[in-house]
């Protein structure tokens, strides 16, 4: 499989543009390697302007960026733009969201998510040597064409290279293609390390070697719950917090194949049915210690942050952990470790 990765310590940049410059200067100040924003209910974009403006050394990225809301130029531009402002720190991290949300709230068409995304990738490469190189644009696909570039909408030379992409990826084929077209994965955090080193990494690694690269060429993320408190009661509260987040994705289809993994594929069609009632509390009912223990690195505040790190280090590369109700305080002094 290659080598053992170090593990870099990511952290997240909320989307509120008012919020993101001390977020991100708070991440840099405390040793973290990324600063990553969603898109959610704010533009993913925008944030990391002003992140940029206000860090020097923060690898900053979306985790993730909506591509099938968007088209390759589009996204070409705002790269270009970022990683040019950012000083080559911009990693252009894309997910194709699910079908209902692509065509009902963004109005755009679906169709083969896997290899569409995959062409999308290939787009924006050529997009991107265009610029750089000079070529003639000239990409006909079967999703997308780019056949027009005139120098008046040629961006002017940058110094850096063109962003890493990263893609978002839980079924096989869409991971496989990631490994072969990307320079990492946006791994979501309702994947169970058992599901990482059973079908994740070995689908990356099949894409990869089509490639032509091997394990060092490619960088594996991956979100990881956490659930912690200064106290019992903010533990048992965060505890709460967490089923609730399991339970959610737990009802959504994507995520079917991971629950049959560990046997809880039963499990999916009775949250299902609970999420259309809105029945959220019987919901994190049905999740239990051990699943919660599955999904979620969960304990008292001086042990998480070594078994946060046991879970991940020598498996992947980054680290992004995901705390559910937790005070900045409880946070940094669950992380300590990491900065020492």
């Amino acid at each position: 499989m290659g080598r053992a990765p170090r593990l870099k310590l990511d952290g997240g940049i909320p989307n509120q543009l008012a919020r993101a410059p001390d977020a991100a200067r708070q991440l840099e100040q405390f040793g973290y390697a990324g600063g990553w924003t969603a898109e959610t209910s704010h533009d993913p974009f925008l944030p990391l302007l002003l992140a940029a403006e206000h860090t020097s050394r923060l690898e900053l990225g979306t985790n993730i960026a909506v591509a099938f809301a968007r088209n390759p130029m589009i996204v070409a531009n705002i790269g270009w733009d970022l990683q040019a402002y950012s000083q080559g720190r911009f990693i252009l991290g894309l997910g194709t969201q699910i079908r209902p949300h692509i065509e009902k709230r963004f109005s755009m068409p679906w169709s083969d998510p896997a290899r569409r995304m995959r062409e999308f990738v290939m787009a924006l490469h050529a997009i991107w040597s265009a610029w750089n190189d000079g070529t003639k644009l000239r990409f006909e696909g079967e999703f997308y064409t780019h056949k027009i570039m005139t120098p008046m909408f040629t961006p002017e030379p940058q110094p850096y290279a063109a962003p890493k992409v990263f893609l978002a990826a839980v079924g096989e084929a869409m991971t496989e293609m990631c490994g072969e077209v990307a320079d990492g994965h946006l791994g979501h955090s309702m994947v169970s390390k058992r599901y990482l080193d059973e079908v994740t990494l070995p689908a990356l690694m099949r894409g990869v070697r089509r490639s032509g690269r091997d394990r060092n060429d490619f960088q594996v993320s991956c979100g990881v719950m956490v659930a912690t408190g200064e106290n019992d009661a903010e533990l048992t509260a965060a505890m709460t917090a967490t089923r609730k987040q399991i339970a959610f994705y737990g009802s959504t289809p994507a995520y079917q194949k991971v629950l049959e993994l560990h046997g809880w594929g039963d499990l999916h069609p009775e949250l299902n049915r609970l999420s259309k009632l809105g029945e959220w509390d019987v919901m994190a009912s049905l999740i239990d210690d051990d699943m919660l223990g599955t999904f979620a690195v969960v304990g008292p505040l001086d042990e998480v942050g070594a078994v946060l790190r046991s879970r991940c280090e020598g498996v992947v590369d980054r680290a992004l952990p995901i705390f559910y109700g937790a005070s900045q305080s409880c946070i940094t002094a669950a992380l300590k470790e990491f900065r020492e």
